[in-house]
């Protein structure tokens, strides 16, 4: 922060502005704090563009007006309507319009299957130049309404699956015609990721340790970051936490950080156990899902614990399909408060 700060403070002495919008991860530290946006606005060292009248800024060559982040779909298509209304997008057809934002729109092509499309095209107004997106880490630009639509991608790994995407921003430069011409710089300063992906089914946790710390012993050099990530099915009756992290994470001296990934899978149900219970005598699907729940929990947990589990399952999966977090939270915090 204090670097931050610092690099802010450097561009506010030489009178060239910072406009910002708040992503997904800036509503932290908590909801009565709020985001390290509003500090740093009353500071004067970024422009938080929804903290100001008409959520915009303008000079005689542009007009940029800038949304919150809702973090989900629910709430974005809820509360984006009653933002605009309080503040209401007014793109000047004699300027160059900017709209800028941070979510993932409903676009095939655009944002990737894995991510949830936070908002459908259509809540974007019509009317701007360009429309600089943020939360999509692969850098992208399209064509858009009546403008340029472009995600410049993250900055840093975020996600292991990150390290291939080159990293960079746009230099976006406007001609007094109003031709828009997009270069994007390259971050040639970046921390070098080093990741070890391996499928391990069928190998015991003792195994899968042991191999992966002699990968990160082999893979072990300066100034990098390794990713071990584990794949595959372990055997009956071996659980994910059997693996040693502490060990893994230790086996290198001179990388910056070793931060393993467990994507192993704890043996399933059998596929005739499932196939009895649910092409069995007709019952409501919650019992007959309730039922394989307790089937799956029986097999880690002692009978009465995994009675619990299940029945949590059962009742936090119709707030999951809604999106309803506060729901999600009540019933875990209930069940975690009772144990």
């Amino acid at each position: 922060m204090e670097d931050a700060i610092q690099s802010f403070k450097r561009l506010r002495d030489e009178n060239i502005p910072v406009l910002a919008v708040d992503g997904s991860h800036d509503a932290a530290p908590n909801v009565i704090t709020g985001t390290i946006l509003n500090p740093l606005d009353a500071a004067g060292l970024v422009y938080y563009l929804p903290r100001h009248e008409g959520a915009c800024w303008r000079n005689e060559k542009c007009y940029v007006y800038g949304i919150p982040n809702y973090r989900t779909r629910r709430r974005t298509e809820e509360q984006l309507p009653l933002f605009y209304a309080k503040n209401e997008p007014s793109p000047d057809p004699s300027l160059y319009n900017i709209f800028v934002f941070h979510m993932a729109l409903d676009l095939p092509g655009v944002t990737p299957p894995q991510m949830e499309a936070e908002a459908p095209p259509e809540l974007l107004p019509d009317g701007f130049n360009y429309y600089a997106g943020g939360h999509i880490h692969k850098a992208s630009r399209n064509r858009f309404k009546t403008g340029i639509l472009a995600f410049s991608g993250s900055t840093e790994t975020v996600y292991y699956d990150d390290a291939a995407l080159k990293k960079g921003f746009y230099h976006v430069k406007v001609n007094v015609t109003g031709k828009t011409e997009l270069q994007h710089i390259k971050l040639e300063s970046l921390r070098k990721f080093v990741i070890l992906e391996n499928n391990y089914g069928g190998m015991t946790p003792s195994q899968i340790t042991e191999a992966t710390v002699r990968q990160v012993k082999e893979s072990d050099e300066e100034e990098v970051i390794i990713v071990p990530v584990m794949k595959g099915i372990l055997p009956a009756e071996a659980n994910r936490s059997e693996i040693d992290l502490t060990q893994i994470r230790n086996a290198a001296e001179k990388a910056i950080l070793v931060r393993p990934i467990v994507r192993l899978k704890e043996t399933e149900v059998p596929e005739e156990v499932i196939r009895s219970i649910f092409e069995g005598e007709l019952k409501d699907l919650k019992t007959k899902a309730y039922e394989y729940f307790l089937q799956m929990f029986s097999e880690r947990y002692p009978r009465d614990e995994a009675a619990e589990i299940a029945r949590l399952s059962i009742n936090i999966m119709d707030p999951l399909t809604r999106k309803d977090e506060e729901k999600v939270k009540e019933e875990l915090e209930a069940y975690l408060s009772a144990h």
